[in-house]
């Protein structure tokens, strides 16, 4: 009998993939990917020629019998299209089916967004709550974050790039004026933290009036940002 592996993938960045993980993927009788495509990328770049097969939303129901035969043959790697499989997906049906049937489930640990965005946020880590994408109509995504808004943990919420603005306004109405951060495209060419403390450093450095570009170069260093983000930044909060 098979193992069911779990396997974790980049989310953006190629290099982050373990050397645990290619050997899996490439000793695996079947890999079960959420997007074919997106997967492929990925195998052909470290040529890797084991079987793939898709596992996602709309038929998961139809491909479980199917990842259970191969798991009889051999060994069998899930992916998502990035980051830990199971994890807003329904990677974790199969995993129930699996366990259901007597075959062992490992996990390949690796890159997590969520986790990746908590450790880099300068918010608290020790304790915090994950849950996922809001609801996409408004009225139903205040009353998922009212329902939250006492915690004390750190809230992880995932969005879409076109709904960002509203959800951002929604959770400032119900939660009142916190700290955030907002990460985009971790890992890749053009990742970014939208983080308090440095428009909180901002508004200090207006305060000294110094002028925005002192302030935009002297920033641009401590941070990172690109030396116009901060400029623009600044010019927002003048």
């Amino acid at each position: 009998m098979g193992i069911l592996y779990l396997v974790a993938t980049p989310i953006g960045n190629l290099e982050d993939i373990s050397a645990r993980a290619l050997r899996i993927l490439r000793e695996s009788v079947l890999i079960a990917a959420e997007d074919t495509r997106h997967t492929g990328t990925l195998l052909k770049h470290f040529e890797i020629r084991s079987q793939l097969t898709s596992y996602f939303e709309h038929n998961k129901l139809n491909k479980v019998d199917f990842i259970l035969e191969k798991l009889s043959q051999g060994d069998v790697a899930l992916v998502s299209d990035a980051g830990t499989p199971a994890i807003n997906d329904p990677g974790y049906e199969l995993v129930k089916a699996a366990l259901a049937s007597g075959f062992e489930v490992r996990p390949v640990p690796g890159p997590s967004a969520p986790i990746a965005a908590l450790t880099v946020s300068g918010l608290p880590t020790d304790s915090f709550l994950y849950l996922g994408y809001l609801p996409s109509k408004s009225t139903e995504r205040r009353k998922a974050v009212s329902q939250v808004s006492t915690l004390t943990y750190t809230l992880i919420f995932l969005e879409s790039p076109h709904r960002i603005v509203d959800s951002l306004e929604d959770l400032l109405s119900v939660l009142g004026d916190r700290c955030i951060c907002v990460a985009r495209e971790m890992t890749k060419l053009y990742e970014e933290y939208w983080e308090e403390e440095l428009l909180k450093a901002i508004k200090d450095e207006l305060k000294a009036d110094k002028s925005a570009k002192e302030i935009s170069t002297e920033l641009a260093e401590k941070s990172g940002w690109n030396k116009k983000e901060v400029y623009a930044l600044i010019n927002q909060n003048k």
